[in-house]
């Protein structure tokens, strides 16, 4: 059913030529506006992963919900087709259900709200975002429990509902929300900064027309949409060759948080005239745990959007105007189609390994444009408790790993070049949490060498100042992110808990419910990005920077060939090396994933990790059939 869309001016829009300049001053005014609402956000919300890490999405979309402006691509064609009421000036809409949006949001956390934009009696655009709430209730702190089996027992769900109607807010409906969740004030707070965002973007779309006039607004929008897909269209072509030979690729995720594992997501890609195809049959089963990702098929393709686009040409306007060149099928009760009420909470780490997966499918055909992996995950650490004086309080906080490196050079260190998340900074965590930041640091050599080398992970050492409890969400414990073109993988992650009595625990990738006391200090270490090229060609020069630098070991410089003499080059020795290296390897790999297969990586599992190894996966239909 499609929701009823109330205009009391039937007026149609006459689309008109709009010459380039106004298409220019329009386009530029939208990208100010989207990230005046990210300013506005950042401003006024009160959760660090809002505030600090900047874990929200904005968007400004046109008349028919496809988005213009933005980062995250739209979600509203399929609300406006799925919503069965009203849409009026002055409405607001909310919603968190995953399953209520096709994926539009994928777990629980993310509060969505989206707003129409009226007139003079006619809808004109759309505003919407959506921001990660650090607890919407539950069975563990953050929301995010890691050995959930159905949605329900990750917080509240919210149905899509008008959370403003007409211009009035629905207080009760409000304080029901708040009222299920941990931290109500950073809710209540996080809530009205997004409300504030979205009429912000109301008031320069109105800016725009009032100045070009609605019909030059209205057709500048389209416009902009036809720039974006004609762009797409010749990157399409060039890295997607039209053949007879799909380009086939599959990775997986180590484990579900209860031992099982690991779960593999595979996908071919084509292109069939103006179309690329992608399928993703061959992916496991839905998960029993939480591991599973709802992917909406319109988010994938903004995914490619965006990872092809800032490949190839930043300056492009990443907007929705290119979805009709991508085909997504993606098999119903897979992991990456799960089927309600299957749990959610997890999708992070497919979501972060749909990245690697693109990056290994796009360049198959076109070697040179090939990624190593490393974007590979979103890592989470919660931390939660009583303080001194009998108050909560609750860290929700997102890592980094390394970036793999690219055709274009090294990845950098420690960084999420997508979706563009910062850092908490420490002086915040030690000045609102009981922690104190005993180490935040690069790992040397985690970065697969390459001839451009992929970027290290990071070590962040949190010492607790209060007993309480940490959950860790983490991936790539198990199987590394592979390189490229000769490429070396980078290391794994880890995690080590040293107690106040010098006991040392290895913590898990995914747990909950883990005590800690005062004086602990955790050692949260992410992956290294995967390495571009052949290390042997790497300008042993630039090996030295990196040594200098603390990015390489003098240990680790012979991975690239390189021999380095009381922190002196030996460019003799380093050609020998370099020669004989050459000689023992052979030809280098197109992929190298640092193991021969699944279960030659499990047996060596317990020796290099401390675990044991994951059990079979249990898929959702197989454990509910058993019981």
């Amino acid at each position: 059913m499609t929701a009823k869309i109330i205009e009391t001016n039937p007026t149609p829009f006459n689309r008109q030529d709009v010459d380039s300049i106004t298409l220019d001053i329009i386009e530029n005014a939208l990208r100010n506006a989207r990230n005046e609402m990210d300013a506005v956000l950042f401003r006024t919300a009160m959760s660090p992963g809002i505030r600090e890490q900047h874990d929200a999405f904005p968007l400004i979309a046109n008349q028919e919900g496809k988005m213009v402006v933005g980062q995250f691509g739209s979600f509203l064609y399929g609300f406006i087709n799925g919503y069965e009421g009203t849409i009026e000036d002055g409405d607001i809409f909310i919603t968190n259900d995953p399953y209520s949006c096709n994926g539009a949001v994928s777990h629980l956390n993310d509060w969505l709200l989206m707003m129409p934009i009226f007139h003079q009696g006619r809808l004109v655009s759309w505003a919407a975002m959506f921001g990660h709430m650090t607890d919407v209730g539950g069975k563990v702190p953050g929301s995010l429990p890691t050995d959930a089996k159905m949605i329900f027992e990750e917080g509240m769900v919210i149905p899509p509902s008008k959370i403003y109607r007409k211009g009035e807010l629905a207080d009760e409906i409000l304080n029901i929300m708040l009222h299920n969740c941990r931290m109500p004030e950073w809710n209540k707070s996080d809530f009205f900064a997004i409300v504030a965002a979205l009429r912000l973007a109301e008031r320069r779309v109105r800016e725009n027309i009032d100045r070009f006039g609605v019909d030059t607004y209205i057709s500048a929008m389209w416009d902009m949409l036809d720039r974006n897909k004609t762009a797409m269209s010749f990157i399409i072509q060039t890295i997607i060759p039209e053949s007879a030979n799909k380009a086939t690729f599959e990775d997986w995720i180590d484990d579900d948080g209860m031992g099982n594992g690991p779960y593999k997501i595979a996908c071919s890609l084509w292109r069939e005239g103006d179309v690329a195809h992608f399928d993703f049959t061959g992916s496991d089963p839905q998960s029993l745990s939480s591991i599973n990702f709802l992917l909406n098929e319109e988010m994938f393709k903004m995914f490619f959007g965006a990872f092809t686009i800032n490949l190839f040409d930043p300056q492009i306007l990443f907007n929705d105007g290119f979805y009709d060149l991508v085909n997504v099928h993606i098999p119903a009760g897979s992991i990456l189609k799960p089927q309600k009420p299957a749990a959610l909470s997890c999708r992070t780490h497919l979501l972060g390994r749909i990245f690697d997966l693109m990056g290994g499918l796009l360049g198959q055909n076109a070697p040179d444009a090939l990624n190593a992996a490393g974007f590979s995950d979103s890592p989470h650490f919660m931390y939660s408790g009583f303080d001194g004086n009998g108050e909560w309080f609750q860290l929700y906080q997102i890592g980094f790993g390394g970036v793999p490196g690219r055709p274009v050079g090294d990845g950098p260190d420690g960084h999420s070049m997508w979706p563009a998340f910062t850092n908490v900074p420490n002086e915040f965590l030690e000045a609102y949490f009981p922690l104190r930041i005993r180490e935040y640091t690069t790992i040397a050599d985690s970065g697969g060498a390459g001839l451009h080398r992929g970027g290290n992970g990071i070590s962040i050492g949190y010492e607790f100042l209060e007993a309480g409890e940490i959950s860790i969400h983490d991936d790539r414990w198990l199987t590394y992110p592979w390189g490229v073109n000769g490429g070396l993988p980078g290391q794994r992650s880890a995690k080590k808990l040293v107690r106040k009595d010098g006991q040392t625990d290895n913590i898990p990738s995914k747990c909950d419910r883990i005590s800690v006391a005062e004086g602990d200090l955790l050692y949260f270490n992410t992956w290294g990005g995967g390495g571009w090229g052949d290390p042997l060609e790497r300008d042993p020069e630039l090996v030295l920077k990196d040594v200098e630098r603390g990015l390489v070991s003098e240990a680790g410089a012979r991975n690239y060939g390189v021999v380095l003499e009381s922190g002196h080059l030996d460019l003799p020795a380093t050609e020998q090396l370099r020669a004989n290296m050459a000689r023992e390897r052979g030809d280098t790999q197109l992929f190298d994933r640092g193991f021969g297969s699944i279960e030659e990586l499990k047996s060596r599992c317990e020796t290099e990790t401390g675990f044991a190894p994951p059990r079979e996966p249990v898929f959702y239909a197989k454990a509910r059939a058993a019981e």
